[in-house]
Formats: structure tokens, sequence, C-alpha cells
């Protein structure tokens, strides 16, 4: 049998924040995914920026 989709789990992007708030041309993206039941606000993690070259946090985008 096929397996289900799991439930209330989506796919989402987070975008550095430093990143769109400076002038550096690019911005650094991931995606990832989570599940939306448990945890509805946005989430904010810590990530390697390749433009700046080093962790900086990353904002779930829209």
């Amino acid at each position: 049998m096929a397996k289900k989709k799991a439930q209330g789990r989506q796919t989402i992007f987070v975008e550095c924040t430093t990143c769109r708030e400076s002038g550096i041309p690019g911005v650094s993206r991931y995606a990832t995914q989570k599940n939306k039941k448990n945890t509805a606000a946005r989430i904010e993690l810590n990530k390697y920026c390749r433009f700046e070259r080093k962790v900086s946090p990353h904002k779930e985008t829209k």
C-alpha cells in the first residue's frame, strides 16, 4: 500500500534576515518542514549564509 501523506506537515522556506536588511546581492534560502498543528507561529533557525560566510538567523517566509 502507498503511504499516506503526513497530516499537518508542510514544506516551508526560511530566508536570511541579515541579507535582507543589508544591501548584499543574493539571499540565502533553505527549504524545511514543520508541523503546522504543533508550531503555528513562524519559526526562526540559525543556518549558514553562503553570501555572508557565517551562521545567521533565518526566518520563515510567507
